[in-house]
């Protein structure tokens, strides 16, 4: 039952004596303090009493020898948030009072979501950032704090924005690179700092061109190198799908890239027209006459 009192007391207070906002002649309490840093609070009086002190996530006890200040060393109080002390003195006399526990002192870390962490290039505004920026203790530091970020890809300079939290957070939007490869992405907040790599690919291919050449009893269709619209090769495994239409009926084979090539032999039937797309792009069309 020892540990459940503290949350009685308070439930006592906070609902007998609501307009309890300030402590009266026995207990002088500092109107806030940083997280983790050490204090005292003097009280006046003489005798036994115990002091309670109740807060986010957090509970204390102390026996209290009146009239002599109550010392707390440094790391004992650290949960952000606003706490309610409670003077209970010899006889069940109360005394209490209020205050607040602050974040404390400069970002110690942040808390960085990049996202996404794959896509293509040549994306206006698709890469996002959010940070939240925490003391030594885990408190988000709710105070305005410039918040720098920066993604340094595979070609061009830099991209840097700096931004000032609001509650605690800050965000910003960024382009993707006109080339392929992994890029940093960075958030800094002071010392603070949280990287993360994201991965940025081709976007879909450009300018799909096939051929046709005889081999044999079939026709080989051949794509170029494919290419997105920023000349970044288009990753192997990416489907081409290839049509032949021929007197009414209809033959698809989807053939993975390979060296940046999609090849596939289909039959030879004169007249036939034969094309390739690879999603959502379509390339030429071929009329297959047997002399190609």
């Amino acid at each position: 039952m020892k540990s459940a009192l503290p949350l009685l007391l308070a439930a006592f207070l906070m609902t007998a004596a609501p307009a309890l906002t300030a402590q009266s002649g026995s207990l002088g309490l500092p109107q806030s303090i940083a997280a983790g840093s050490a204090f005292s609070i003097p009280t006046a009086g003489s005798g036994q009493a115990v002091l309670y002190i109740v807060g986010p996530a957090q509970a204390l006890r102390r026996d209290v020898q009146l009239g002599e200040p109550v010392s707390f060393p440094a790391g004992v109080l650290f949960n952000a948030g606003h706490y309610l002390a409670i003077l209970v003195a010899q006889g069940s006399s109360l005394d209490a009072g209020q205050f607040d526990v602050v974040p404390a002192g400069p970002p110690a870390s942040l808390s960085f979501l990049a996202e996404p962490s794959r896509l293509p290039v040549e994306l206006q505004g698709g890469v996002s950032g959010t940070a939240y920026v925490f003391d030594a203790w885990r408190n988000l530091i709710v105070a305005p704090l410039p918040v720098t970020f920066q993604l340094e890809q595979a070609s061009g300079s830099p991209q840097t924005q700096t931004v000032t939290t609001r509650n605690g957070v800050a965000w910003t939007r960024m382009n993707s690179a006109s080339k392929e490869g992994a890029a940093t992405f960075v958030a800094r907040a002071d010392s603070a700092a949280a990287t993360r790599v994201i991965q940025e690919v081709p976007g879909d291919p450009c300018n799909l061109t096939i051929t046709a050449q005889p081999d044999g009893q079939q026709v080989r269709i051949e794509t170029a190198p494919l290419r997105d619209c920023s000349g970044n090769p288009i990753p192997d495994g990416t489907i081409v799908t290839f049509t032949e239409n021929y007197n009414g009926m209809q033959s698809t084979v989807d053939v993975p890239l390979r060296h940046d090539v999609a090849r596939v032999d289909m039959p030879a039937f004169i007249g036939a027209t034969i094309s390739a797309a690879s999603g959502v792009v379509a390339g030429n069309q071929i009329r297959w006459g047997g002399s190609r």
